[in-house]
């Protein structure tokens, strides 16, 4: 289904959808934070995050939706590339990329991600890219740096290692974003999202190590820990974000989603002591902004394609 040909109503579901996504992701932190207690390796925790999603939604559609299980046999090579690119390397990267240059920073060089979807978008599934949505990229990016803090050149772990990481987490989390829109011309968000964590999973495999996988699930604590970054962030975030991609563009619902640092910021205040300065509430403001600028350029969009019907 088209965003174009959307109800109002259904666009502006599909922003909620996208906000929702955000702060579901938003959790991650804390889930790491929590599981870095127990001394797991990062390419387990990022691992089980996948795996227990994934397990979880096969069983689902297993048992009530089987024949949404059915790929056709021309779009294999896409699932693996989203699996390999969009879910394995952006984990992998991501996580590396924390742990190299910090949690902040890091975040910032994810959502450079907008800036590729938008212009991706543009040249690969069409999607109009307007001065509006342009200067919603500007903002949004600088609302992150703002959150991440990167003013307080003291506080900021820079290497040329982590930097290309981070930059990586922002191109493949792009490309996430990419394939879901088009995965989702053809398939439900479930499918779309089940294969994809599915063979993410399975290319994150050989990079483990089997005393840490089992050792990971023989401790009741930390197990329970894997079994909610898995379904809350993991498969509630991805359920939330791949519907709101049937409603709205993708550059949109990526900018949307540049939310997730805010929120981030906000949890950590409220459960972690962390402190907020002015400065980052401002970069939330910032974020925020963008996002109303979306919805009005989207409005101004229906409004010139009504024009151009009447004309």
């Amino acid at each position: 289904m088209q965003a174009d040909k959307l109800h109002p109503s259904d666009r502006l579901r599909g922003y909620g959808l996208a906000l929702v996504a955000a702060c579901l992701w938003a959790t991650l932190g804390l889930f790491y934070q929590g599981l870095a207690a127990y001394g797991l390796p990062r390419l387990t925790i990022v691992f089980y995050r996948a795996a227990v999603a994934a397990v979880v939604l096969f069983l689902i559609l297993g048992w009530r939706r089987r024949g949404w299980l059915s790929l056709e046999r021309r779009d294999w090579l896409l699932f693996v590339a989203f699996g390999l690119t969009g879910v394995a390397a952006f984990y992998v990267v991501y996580i590396h990329a924390i742990a190299l240059i910090g949690m902040g920073i890091a975040a910032v060089l994810m959502y450079t991600a907008p800036a590729w979807v938008t212009v991706l978008s543009a040249v690969f599934l069409k999607e109009r890219l307007s001065g509006l949505k342009v200067a919603a990229v500007l903002l949004a990016c600088g609302g992150c740096a703002l959150v991440g803090q990167v003013y307080d050149l003291a506080s900021v772990r820079l290497n040329l290692l982590g930097i290309l990481a981070g930059l990586g987490a922002g191109l493949t989390y792009g490309l996430y974003t990419l394939f879901s829109k088009v995965a989702q011309r053809r398939y439900t968000s479930w499918t779309t999202l089940a294969y994809a964590l599915g063979l993410g999973t399975t290319f994150m495999l050989p990079l483990q190590s089997s005393a840490d996988l089992v050792g990971a699930v023989t401790r009741p604590s930390a197990l329970f820990w894997l079994l909610m970054l898995g379904l809350v962030p993991t498969l509630g975030g991805g359920v939330a974000f791949n519907a709101a991609l049937r409603r709205i563009p993708a550059s949109s619902a990526s900018i949307v989603a540049t939310l997730e640092p805010a929120v981030a910021a906000l949890l950590g205040w409220a459960f972690l002591g962390e402190q907020l300065e002015t400065l980052q509430l401002l970069g939330a403001g910032l974020i925020l902004a963008a996002v109303i600028i979306l919805q009005r350029d989207n409005a101004a969009g229906r409004g010139l394609r009504r024009l151009d019907n009447v004309i």
